[in-house]
């Protein structure tokens, strides 16, 4: 588990748009698109993330969520990095 929970859906959602209609947007196939909401993605670029939150009026934490219990780390361990 990455330790990341993805609400890009519950944001497309509240915001009432389409996927196709996001993804033509903010540039991105609708493949892509459909795999950031699911979350199975290593990473997200800074400016795709940016286009998001511009398109559907929001911040990044409105769309990402950090779960550090799944993610097996414990805060202290992170530092220690």
């Amino acid at each position: 588990m990455t330790g990341i929970i993805v609400r890009l859906d519950v944001m497309m959602a509240l915001r009432k748009i389409k996927g196709r209609d996001l993804a033509a947007q903010i540039g991105i196939t609708e493949q892509n698109l459909s795999l950031l909401k699911s979350g199975k993605v290593k990473g997200i670029r800074f400016e795709t993330l940016a286009k998001l939150c511009a398109a559907l009026d929001c911040q990044p934490g409105d769309l990402l969520e950090a779960d550090v219990q799944s993610a097996d780390l414990q805060p202290a361990d992170v530092l220690r990095s």
